[in-house]
């Protein structure tokens, strides 16, 4: 028969092992609608269909953004080292649901808060791009900012 005494170092043990499990750096942090701001252009983050959050994979530090396109500039902007290893959650335009970034699918039409003009999506659909095209689109000033593209010339 197990003595009490070992019987409570045993739990302490367990429960200490249990504990060490490493805390995941990558995932989500709760976004604060209607005062988190966009790490790039400093609005305020309102509309919850297109904000993203970029999670540095190294620190866990989370960046917030009202609008795809902030985040792509932003990466370039700050020249982060890091860009091809973060972690980027994006609201899905239909459903508000955060999903992959990289893996979701994009129009080239929506009202987004800062006009880039990307929703994010995470079914394919007919006209819809990928993650890196539309990057490109954003870093070329393919977006529906350009007034050449909002009237449909382009």
């Amino acid at each position: 028969m197990i003595k009490f005494r070992n019987l409570i170092i045993l739990v302490v043990l367990i429960f200490f092992i249990s504990g060490c499990d490493k805390p995941d750096k990558t995932k989500m942090k709760t976004i604060h609608f209607d005062r988190d701001m966009c790490a790039l252009c400093k609005m305020v983050i309102s509309e919850r269909h297109y904000a993203v959050q970029v999670v540095n994979p190294t620190n866990g530090r989370s960046y917030m953004f009202d609008d795809i396109g902030c985040t792509i500039l932003w990466f370039k902007e700050e020249k982060i080292s890091w860009e091809k290893e973060a972690k980027i959650y994006i609201a899905d335009a239909k459903t508000g649901e955060f999903i992959d970034a990289r893996k979701a699918f994009y129009d080239t039409r929506s009202r987004t808060p800062m006009d880039y003009g990307f929703g994010a999506y995470s079914k394919n659909f007919e006209s819809s791009i990928d993650f890196k095209e539309m990057r490109l689109k954003i870093l070329r000033g393919e977006t529906m900012q350009n007034p050449q593209i909002r009237k449909g010339n382009l």
